[in-house]
């Protein structure tokens, strides 16, 4: 059974290149919902809108999460509203940067 939690898991995995760190303790992944036929949608921002790897982190993205056993299609809707913030970041990661 595809579930958020294996999602977030898997979007873990994939690293912002320019930072190192992944997407989801940057905080740039805002929802995901998985619905009853097991297709996942996805709302996340970038760090800027000039984000020049853009397309290789949301191609990473749906790439890692299609591999989840179960997954039937994966929309992710890209959004700068409301815009990311340092004051998204997990906690962990504010710590080891002193934010």
């Amino acid at each position: 059974m595809v579930t958020k939690e294996k999602v977030f898991e898997a979007l873990k995995q994939v690293i912002d290149f320019e930072i190192g760190l992944d997407i989801v303790s940057l905080g740039l992944v805002y929802d995901v919902t998985v619905d009853e036929e097991s297709n996942v949608t996805i709302t996340m921002t970038m760090t800027t809108p000039a984000c020049p790897l853009a397309g290789l982190i949301l191609q990473d993205a749906e790439d890692k999460v299609r591999q989840i056993e179960g997954v039937k299609d994966v929309k992710i809707n890209l959004t700068f509203d409301p815009p990311w913030t340092p004051d998204r970041m997990s906690e962990e990661i504010k710590k080891k940067f002193g934010i």
